[in-house]
């Protein structure tokens, strides 16, 4: 997937520009730094939301196998399901939660 990236609150930059393709932008704050870092992030609308996920954790630095995103309202999000998918139904506003250990005792 093509991505574009904007960090907010570190000053980085990154986009990797692609074709044609439509797309949704997201912009997803990490909830666990009480500085709430975020970025913005366009991807074409048919990405998997799993790979927005993946991408979303590994620029903040924390394990995405372990990490969710919630809307705003604190509703989970399926991420089993297209980009555009998530953008029509929960807007661009999003939250990840990075969580450790889940599951293990």
């Amino acid at each position: 997937a093509v991505v574009s990236t904007q960090s907010g609150h570190y000053g980085r930059d990154l986009r990797m520009s692609g074709g044609g393709a439509a797309k949704v932008t997201f912009k997803i704050t990490l909830t666990s730094d009480p500085k709430l870092p975020f970025k913005v992030l366009s991807v074409p609308e048919g990405t998997p939301f799993t790979a927005v996920l993946k991408f979303a954790a590994e620029e903040f630095k924390v394990p995405p196998a372990t990490s969710a995103i919630i809307t705003n309202d604190g509703v989970g999000i399926n991420p089993q399901q297209s980009a555009g998918n998530v953008f029509l139904k929960h807007g661009r506003e999003l939250r990840l939660i990075p969580r450790d250990r889940v599951g293990q005792w």
